[in-house]
């Protein structure tokens, strides 16, 4: 009897032992490679685009996951990235070109010029166009009725409040905190401002129609403002804007936000391209894969989300002025988009 029981026991043993090997070795099929995505807030294009990247791979790639953080400006997104902290962050050819020579918001950073040569490009993508908007009722008809009001030029430190304050200088000659007030909120709480009538100018660069902007027109009449036609040729500003790696003179149609946009004619601002970048030090298949997935998911989600139209393939290496990660540029050769 008593070695019939100690049978039974070392068989019991034997089960649990063999249990807990295959609980274990099934746990580690299943853990997830976690992932750091930093972006723009909600209402803009970036966060649109990369938080469908980041759903894209979670819900086709099990062995990944993506977790979005939509806090913060772009150029500390890209300085994160490149030591490791994190992951992902929308990239801009400006951007890039600021970093990589120490200008601007960099200047002061010390081995900002190495850091940027560890990030890598993934792909490209119309950011959309310079939105200017203010209420139609608000008196304000052209940048230059913007002098003593409170505008929103884009969040502290980023790129855009740096372009959106050089546009304004370009166009009508006023300098930010002296001629107007610069509100410094971040994306979020600035749409909320503008819409709680707390803002008299709102900028978002952003994909016409932006759901945040035509939430704002269901219920009241706007107006964008613009650059003046005659300012698109001679003017040494606006030249030197359109100059920068990324940038380009494009229009937002009179009727884009339907009947209450009360735009007569159609508005001359700027257009700019961005992107999604990564650290070199992903490993290449993680890279490729995801890329990969993205592209060959992205059209199924066209009709319901028409916005995603301005993202396609033929046009993910425009304005492209940095590396690409070996993964991306692995998907880019086997579809023909690199020879």
């Amino acid at each position: 009897m008593k070695r019939l029981f100690s049978k039974k026991v070392g068989l019991t043993l034997t089960c649990l032992i063999s249990t807990a090997v295959l609980s274990l070795n099934s746990g580690h099929a299943a853990a997830k490679e976690t992932f750091r995505m930093s972006t723009l807030g909600p209402g803009t294009s970036p966060y649109m685009v990369m938080t469908t990247f980041a759903n894209t791979v979670n819900k086709n790639l099990p062995e990944y996951s993506i977790v979005v953080n939509a806090t913060g400006a772009a150029t500390k997104h890209a300085l994160d990235v490149s030591k490791g902290k994190a992951d992902f962050y929308m990239s801009s050819p400006i951007l890039h070109q600021l970093m990589s020579n120490q200008l601007a918001m960099y200047k002061k950073i010390k081995g900002v010029k190495e850091l940027s040569k560890d990030l890598r490009t993934i792909f490209n993508f119309s950011m959309g166009v310079y939105h200017s908007v203010v209420y139609a009722d608000s008196g304000i008809e052209s940048m230059q009725d913007i002098k003593g009001k409170r505008v929103f030029v884009g969040p502290p430190g980023s790129a855009t409040r740096r372009t959106v304050v050089q546009m304004i200088d370009a166009v009508t000659g006023y300098k930010a905190d002296e001629d107007y007030t610069t509100v410094k909120l971040g994306w979020d709480a600035a749409a909320q401002s503008f819409q709680d009538g707390n803002l008299d100018v709102y900028f978002n660069p952003t994909n016409a129609p932006s759901p945040a902007i035509s939430q704002i027109a269901l219920t009241k009449k706007i107006r964008f403002l613009g650059i003046p036609k005659d300012d698109l040729e001679g003017n040494e500003g606006v030249a030197a804007l359109t100059k920068n790696p990324g940038f380009r003179i494009t229009q937002l149609k009179q009727n884009t936000y339907g009947e209450n946009q009360v735009n007569s004619d159609d508005v001359y601002t700027l257009g700019v391209t961005v992107g999604i970048s990564t650290n070199k030090n992903i490993p290449e298949e993680t890279i490729y894969k995801m890329t990969k997935t993205f592209w060959e998911k992205i059209t199924a989600q066209y009709d319901s989300a028409p916005w995603l139209s301005n993202i396609s393939l033929d046009k993910a290496l425009l304005d492209l002025n940095m590396p690409l990660h070996p993964g991306a540029e692995r998907y880019y050769r086997e579809v023909g988009l690199i020879k």
